[in-house]
C-alpha cells in the first residue's frame, strides 16, 4: 500500500500521532491547516493524490459537549465534518476509515454488536452517530466502534498515574464496564483491513481481555506501576451530583469483537498493552 496516498486527518490527536508514525509517507493534517467543517475549504483542498482518508478527527469533550457552546462544536466536528468528507469520498472515489464510539449506544446491553441500533444518551453520542449515518453512504467504508481510547496524549491513565505519583488516592467511577483500546490496536485493525481489502462496513474494535470498571482499570494501574494508593468506588449517578456540565455515560461499553476475528485479526489483551504502556511511561 502506497502510504504517500493516504490523508489522516485529526494528526494532531492521540490516534493520528500513531497513524502518522505507522504511514510516515501519509499526508497529515489537523485544524491549523484544514478545517473540515468548511465545505468551500474542502473544495478548494488538492484531493487529486488522496486515495484513502484517515478520519481521526473528532471533538471528543464528552462533558463539554453538553454546553451551549460546546453542543453546536460537537455537531460541527462529529457529524457535519464527516457529512462533508461523505461527500467528497463519494465524488472522489476515495475510500474513507472513520472513527466511531461506543457512546452511540445506551449502555444497556452487554457486549455491543455492530449491528445494533444507535440509542445516544448524550450530545456528543447523538453527534458521533450522525457522523456514522454520513459515512455509512460512502461506498469504500470501514466504520471503526471503540472504547476508551489511549494512547500518546492526555488520557485516563496518565492522569491516574499523575495522581498516584503526587500520593492522592482517587475516587473513581466502579459502574461503567469495557476495555481499554490502545491506539496500537487501531492502527493495527486499520492497516489489517486496508491491506487485506475487507468488506466495507461497520467493525468493534477494542483490545481484547477482561471486561471492568474504571476503578478496576485503577487498581491494576497502580499494581503494575509499583504504588500503594488506594482507590475508593463510587457509582455514576453519586459521582455526578452538583456537577453542572455531565454528560450520561453507558454503563456498559464492551464491544464484541467478533466480527474483526472471523476474519482473522489476532486481538492483543488490554492488560498486556497497559504493562507495556505503563513501563514506556515510567523509562
Amino acid at each position: 500500500m502506497d502510504d504517500s496516498k493516504i490523508l489522516i486527518l485529526g494528526a494532531n490527536g492521540q490516534l493520528g500521532k500513531a497513524l502518522s508514525k505507522k504511514y510516515p509517507n501519509a499526508v497529515t493534517i489537523d485544524i491549523d491547516s484544514l478545517d473540515i467543517t468548511d465545505a468551500e475549504e474542502l473544495d478548494r483542498y488538492d484531493w487529486s493524490r488522496t486515495k484513502i482518508i484517515l478520519n481521526a478527527a473528532a471533538f471528543t469533550n464528552v462533558d463539554g459537549s453538553e454546553t451551549k457552546e460546546g453542543r453546536i462544536t460537537a455537531w460541527k466536528v462529529n457529524a457535519l465534518a464527516p457529512k462533508l468528507l461523505a461527500g467528497i469520498a463519494i465524488q472522489k472515489d476515495i475510500t474513507i476509515v472513520h472513527i466511531s464510539s461506543d457512546y452511540v449506544f445506551d449502555g444497556t446491553i452487554i457486549n455491543h454488536k455492530e449491528d445494533e441500533l444507535f440509542s445516544p444518551l448524550s450530545v456528543y453520542g447523538s453527534s458521533k452517530a450522525a457522523g456514522d449515518i454520513a459515512i455509512s453512504l460512502v461506498p469504500n467504508h470501514y466504520i471503526l466502534r471503540t472504547s476508551w481510547v489511549i494512547g500518546d496524549g492526555k488520557n485516563f491513565i496518565r492522569t491516574m498515574l499523575e495522581l498516584g505519583n503526587k500520593g492522592i488516592n482517587p475516587t473513581v467511577v466502579s459502574d461503567q464496564f469495557g476495555r481499554l483500546t490502545f491506539t496500537s490496536e487501531l492502527v493495527s485493525v486499520i492497516d489489517f483491513l486496508l491491506n487485506s481489502h475487507a468488506q466495507p462496513g461497520t467493525y468493534n474494535v477494542s483490545n481484547d481481555g477482561l471486561v471492568v470498571s474504571w476503578a478496576e482499570i485503577t487498581r491494576e494501574i497502580y499494581k503494575i506501576a509499583g504504588l500503594k494508593n488506594s482507590v475508593s468506588d463510587i457509582t455514576t449517578k453519586d459521582y455526578s451530583i452538583d456537577k453542572e456540565f455531565i454528560a450520561p455515560r453507558p454503563l456498559q461499553s464492551s464491544l464484541d469483537l467478533g466480527k474483526l476475528k472471523s476474519i482473522g485479526f489476532k486481538f492483543t489483551d488490554w492488560e498486556k498493552e497497559l504493562t507495556n504502556y505503563i513501563e514506556k511511561e515510567n523509562s
